[in-house]
């Protein structure tokens, strides 16, 4: 896409569609942002979002969002997109959130990278290759050459690695320690329903402290620490899906900024910009990973 204005003709970014609003997407979109990309992040409202202030997902509700000094702007058509694209200043400004789905922005102009980043581990992964000049899947589900083109490793201890031939790990379950916290400090929702909560992010509480409700139930914290993550107020939310992350580091907790291990996963995806002109991979599965 390219405009001219005053005999002057000008070239938009390239143009980067992640899926995904949760802290790993707004690391990718960082960067990608950094590196000259026009961003756009797409939401998808499963799983729900909690680490919400290491991400741009209240953009979606107009709320003002900086992650790591990069701000996000709400869009709600392909009209403003095309206009966020065009702009000269776009890079400046940030990157740009929507409700829109894929399709309808694979009608906006010809995608340069797809990045699928909904980290949705136990739901069917679609075939992502020919709708991007390059695209990208990251963790549980992804399978580099067969419905992506590079598959990027995101299971605890191995995340980063790029895969440009093979899966990558299947969910195993076990959450990376934080503190002395393992999977005991996330709650997750027993039922579906509307979630209510008036806690914020950032907010030091106790074992027992109630945090919000799942329709009628009460939910409590499980343990003293600090709210790392909660799915914002009035979010309609499916089963098992986690409600809830507590930091129990004390003066140490995190709960703004690049996540650590996202900002990994973000670095990766660089890197992986460089298979645009690599070779196609060799189907050897003794070398499924490049470091």
């Amino acid at each position: 896409m390219s405009e001219t204005r005053h005999g002057d003709r000008r070239r938009s970014p390239a143009f980067a569609v992640i899926l995904g609003t949760n802290e790993i997407a707004s690391a990718v979109a960082v960067h990608l942002h950094r590196s000259g990309y026009g961003v756009v992040l797409s939401h998808d409202p499963v799983p729900p979002v909690i680490r919400r202030k290491m991400a741009f997902h209240d953009a979606l509700f107009d709320d003002l969002v900086e992650v790591d000094g990069v701000c996000a702007t709400l869009v709600d058509s392909s009209m403003a997109i095309r206009h966020g694209l065009n702009r000269r200043d776009g890079v400046r400004d940030g990157v740009m959130v929507t409700n829109l789905g894929l399709l309808d922005l694979i009608v906006i102009g010809a995608i340069d990278l797809l990045v699928d980043a909904r980290m949705n581990k136990y739901q069917v992964t679609p075939d992502l290759r020919r709708l991007a000049a390059l695209t990208i899947g990251l963790g549980p589900g992804f399978s580099g050459g067969a419905n992506c083109d590079v598959a990027i490793e995101t299971r605890p201890g191995k995340e980063g690695q790029i895969i440009q031939y093979g899966p990558t790990d299947a969910p195993d379950g076990v959450a990376r320690p934080l503190g002395n916290s393992r999977s005991e400090r996330f709650v997750h929702a027993e039922m579906p329903g509307r979630w209510y909560t008036a806690i914020e992010i950032g907010t030091r509480v106790y074992k027992d402290f109630l945090i919000g409700h799942l329709g009628n139930v009460p939910v409590r914290a499980p343990f003293d620490g600090v709210v790392r993550g909660v799915v914002r107020d009035g979010t309609e939310v499916p089963a098992g899906v986690k409600l809830l992350e507590l930091d129990p580091r004390g003066r140490n907790a995190n709960w703004t900024g690049l996540d650590a291990r996202a900002l990994i996963i973000a670095k990766a995806v660089n890197r992986a910009l460089s298979f645009r002109k690599a070779k196609p991979a060799a189907k050897d599965p003794s070398l499924p990973v490049l470091r």
